[in-house]
């Protein structure tokens, strides 16, 4: 294990710009539930289609019935080492881009700044109008809803307010996409952290990144699709593992 985090060392210090491509594996070691492994949200709860929520005013209930359910660990989450070291190659000019499966935001509070943030699947920590954009905070919205279950409106148009996150069956944020494939391309260190590279089409950009010459790593506690294509794979807990090779406790 030292040979391998001293071999990512190498591969971060030899990098002019690198991109780290983190999954639910460096949340979970915050201790914020994996939605998809066996015994997470998913297999208790399956997840609503995006137009049984646009649909259905009680799918709608249920969806904020399950946000109070589930916000709870989320709240309480606090960025770990893993978090700290990616932010850390940001703040050192190695990391140039931080592309994200999660949606938790602990990126931004480990101290990732937005424009350096890619959020392929969106963001928890707050609702957004369906129609019209506009970004409404949760804190007024969940008691509202704990109150009476009051569904949120939005206060600019009407429309029907979600939490700016992409559901199942809703597009892909067209701009985040597009800017994940040119920081993927523009990257000549590619890096996988939590990873388990099955959801697309999040999934490619590694295989993007090698086949336009990056160097490509995968640190993962499981094995991927993508290991035998990768230059360094490693089995092992995110955040001591890139927490080391940066140099950050």
């Amino acid at each position: 294990m030292s040979a391998a985090i001293t071999q990512l060392a190498e591969l971060i210090g030899s990098a002019r710009r690198a991109v780290c491509f983190t999954g639910a594996g460096i949340s979970t070691e915050s201790g914020i539930p994996d939605f998809r492994s066996p015994g997470g949200i998913w297999s208790r709860m399956p997840p609503i289609e995006f137009q049984d929520f646009l649909s259905s005013e009680e799918m709608r209930r249920e969806a904020w019935r399950r946000k109070l359910a589930t916000d709870v660990p989320m709240r309480a989450a606090l960025p770990n080492r893993g978090h700290r070291a990616i932010a850390e190659l940001v703040r050192r000019g190695v990391c140039a881009c931080v592309i994200t499966q999660n949606i938790d935001g602990l990126h931004q509070r480990s101290g990732v700044p937005d424009d350096k943030l890619v959020e392929l699947h969106g963001n928890s920590t707050y609702a957004a109008c369906l129609d019209c954009g506009l970004r409404h905070e949760l804190g007024p919205i969940l008691a509202a809803f704990e109150a009476d279950q009051t569904l949120p409106l939005c206060t600019g148009c009407g429309g029907i307010v979600k939490t700016a996150t992409i559901s199942f069956g809703q597009r892909m944020p067209v701009r985040a996409v597009e800017r994940a494939e040119r920081e993927t391309l523009g990257c000549d260190l590619f890096v996988v952290l939590g990873s388990s590279l099955v959801v697309y089409p999040a999934a490619n950009l590694p295989r993007m990144a090698k086949m336009n010459s990056a160097k490509l790593v995968v640190v993962n506690r499981e094995p991927t699709e993508q290991d035998a294509i990768a230059d360094l794979v490693i089995h092992a807990d995110i955040g001591p593992t890139i927490g080391e090779a940066v140099g950050v406790r």
